[in-house]
Parts: structure tokens; sequence; C-alpha cells
């Protein structure tokens, strides 16, 4: 069996010129636009009281986002958001004033026309732009990954995207996407990850995923709670950048220990760090992994700012720790309640499982001071989103 293995957090610093953009003004811009949504509701933040006290911490939390927009997954915050702005951005207006009735309405329509948005995705992603656009009256075009699951396809072309499966991994088909928006005059690529020239989309991404972590914060704060440690997923980081911005930005003095995990097939972040010269590596080739929204090689330039400034420690995690999370949150302690937590949701409750239980892992449990007193914060980011291998796994079919 593959080996965790992590790595303190030693690059050097920047001037953390990307940190403000997840302050939380700007988390309330993006809660404020999400809340207009008719399907808005606050997805729940889960105590699992007798986990924790099994795994010696003092609290658990897990954040789970099989509740959001009816989407099963949290991605659908970062599109819809990004959309928006755009749309803002093109009919001169302010974020504040692009609210669902705004942006539905026959006036915004005249004012604005139709675009199509183009991106590329696992599935999760593309499902929450099809679905913003759908719901915004815009076109959506979504590439898939070699391998893509048929039941992530047919979600996204549930919600009326134009969708194709590529014979081409996760970094080649944003390529892809991208050459397409470019030959198309209305056309507007909306992809989760930064490279030069390309910023503005993917930091309105990470802003509305912000609404996960500022609610999140909210909920701790009414249970008179402040985490001590924050375990969040990266694939190209765009998550795992909005969670360490934002909490980075609320806890400036003091803030909890920030880790961040990847798959271990598709762990630039990882080896990015491992070198420690604060450069950016890329993993290449099919990253076959479980977790297919963490299979990303290349990471999100801005995002990888705030991580190398601010995260703890960087873990590359193989394929049964995150499977031994799904079946944990699944099967839950005895008073404890049920997260139904796909492939890439789950990959914290296997982490900190294996760190807890099996004295392998001591050294990083120890450098990370997790104990008795500890108070942890996960973020479940999407159900059984490809409900067939969630049994395989869960249920050992």
């Amino acid at each position: 069996m593959s080996k965790i293995k992590w790595v303190k957090n030693e690059m050097p610093k920047s001037d953390d010129q990307y940190l403000h953009l997840m302050n939380q003004e700007n988390m309330e811009k993006a809660g404020f636009f999400h809340r207009s949504f008719p399907q808005y509701s606050e997805t729940p933040l889960v105590d699992l009281t007798h986990m924790a006290k099994l795994l010696g911490l003092k609290d658990f939390f897990v954040k789970d986002e099989s509740y959001r927009f009816g989407l099963n997954a949290f991605k659908v915050l970062g599109g819809s958001y990004a959309i928006a702005n755009y749309v803002a951005d093109k009919v001169g207006d302010d974020i504040e004033t692009m609210t669902y009735e705004r942006l539905t309405s026959p006036e915004l329509e005249k004012e604005f026309g139709t675009a199509t948005f183009y991106t590329a995705t696992d599935g999760n992603h593309g499902r929450g732009v099809a679905w913003a656009a759908s719901a915004l009256g815009q076109k959506s075009v979504v590439l898939m990954p070699k391998g893509s699951a048929k039941s992530r396809f047919d979600n996204i072309a549930n919600e009326g995207a134009d969708v194709t499966i590529t014979d081409v991994n996760y970094d080649e088909a944003v390529r892809m996407a991208n050459d397409l928006a470019e030959k198309d005059e209305n056309g507007v690529m909306v992809q989760d990850t930064a490279w030069d020239g390309y910023e503005k989309l993917p930091t309105w991404i990470m802003q509305g995923y912000g609404t996960m972590a500022s609610e999140a914060a909210k909920q701790l704060k009414e249970e008179n709670k402040r985490p001590t440690h924050i375990f969040v997923q990266a694939g190209v980081g765009s998550l795992a950048g909005a969670v360490v911005g934002y909490f980075a930005n609320i806890y400036k003095d003091n803030p909890p220990k920030l880790v961040v995990m990847e798959a271990q097939a598709a762990d630039c972040l990882y080896k990015s760090a491992e070198a420690k010269d604060g450069n950016i590596r890329i993993v290449d080739g099919d990253l076959d992994t479980i977790m297919a929204g963490l299979a990303c090689g290349e990471p999100n330039t801005i995002s990888f700012d705030i991580l190398k400034n601010h995260v703890d420690y960087f873990v590359s995690c193989p394929d049964w720790v995150a499977a031994k999370g799904m079946r944990m949150l699944g099967n839950p302690v005895k008073g404890d309640q049920q997260v139904i937590s796909g492939e890439s949701g789950a990959v914290g409750m296997g982490l900190v499982a294996a760190l807890m239980q099996d004295p392998e892992y001591a050294d990083l449990k120890n450098a990370l001071e997790l104990n008795s007193e500890s108070e942890v914060l996960m973020f479940s980011t999407e159900g059984d989103t490809d409900p067939d291998n969630y049994k395989h796994i869960v249920w050992g079919e």
C-alpha cells in the first residue's frame, strides 16, 4: 500500500500581493450574491462529536457541500460568481447590483445579450458553470478529460451544456476549451485556474468559493468554536487558496495550522513545496486517481502565491486515504450524523484518521500538534457525484 507523503512548507515568502483578494469584504460580496438565489441555503457544518472522541481530538467539524444548490458539490459557488462578475463588467455595473433577480431580468438580457461560457472539468465545476449559465439564460460548452464518469457527463448535459469527453488529461482539456473560447466571438473562458494573462475570472471563482469558507467560520463562531487545524484539498489549488486566504485574513495574528492535501497522482503543490525554491512544479501524464476532482497537474498561479505564504504542510495522499474517508463519513460513529462524501471530498477524513490512529504517521501528527485539544475543520466538497463508484468504494462491490 502506497504511503502518505508530507513536507513542511519552507518555500520563500513573496510580497503576498493576492491575499487581500480573499479578505472578508470580498467574501461578503460573494455571499450576498449567492444568497440572492432562490436555491440558496447554508450548507450544514456537521459536528462529529463521537468521531472526535474516538480519534483523540477535541472537535471534528465537516462542512457538507453535498447540499449546495441541489448540485451535490460546492463548485457552483465559483462559476456562478465569475459569470455574474463578467456580466457586471460588460454592462458597467457593480457586482453588488448583480443579484439573481437582476441577472435574469428582461432588461439585462437586452443590455448584455448572450454569451457562451467555455470550461474544462472532471464534472463538478462544469456542472456548476452549466447550471449557472442556464439559470441566467446563457450558453455553455464543457470539455471533460478522458476517463470521466458517464454519470458526471449526464449531469452536465442535463443542465443544457454542449458537453464532450475528450481523449486528453484535465490540463490539456483546459487548453482545448480556452482555444475554443478564443475562436468564438461571444466565447468566455470560465476556468478555476489562473495563468499569465488569465487571472480575472479565476480570482472571481476563488472569491465565490469563499462563501463556503465564510459560512463555516460563521457557523463555528455561533458554536463558540475556533479551529486550530484546517485541512483542505487541492487540485489546481483554487479552493485551497480561497480557504487558506480567507482564514489567513480573519486570523492574521494567530492563524490555525493550515494543511493542503492532494491526490498522490497529481501532487504538483507537494512537489513544489518539496523543492523549497518557491517555483511551481507541474505533474503530467494520465493523473490516474479516484479523486477525479483533484486530478490536476498545473497549479493556479494566484492560489499558489497564497499557499506558499500561508500553508504549514503539504500532504500527498494515495487513493486509499480518500476511500477510507468515504467509508468513515458514510458509516459514522453511533450518535454522529452521516456525511455522504465523494472521492475528492473525503480525503481530509481519511488523512486525519490515519494521522491519529497509525503510528507510522506519528511524525506528522506530532509536527501538526494534533491532540486532545485540537479543533479540526475539513470540507467535504462533494457528495456521491459518481454514484456507481461511490457504491463500489463504500459497499465494496
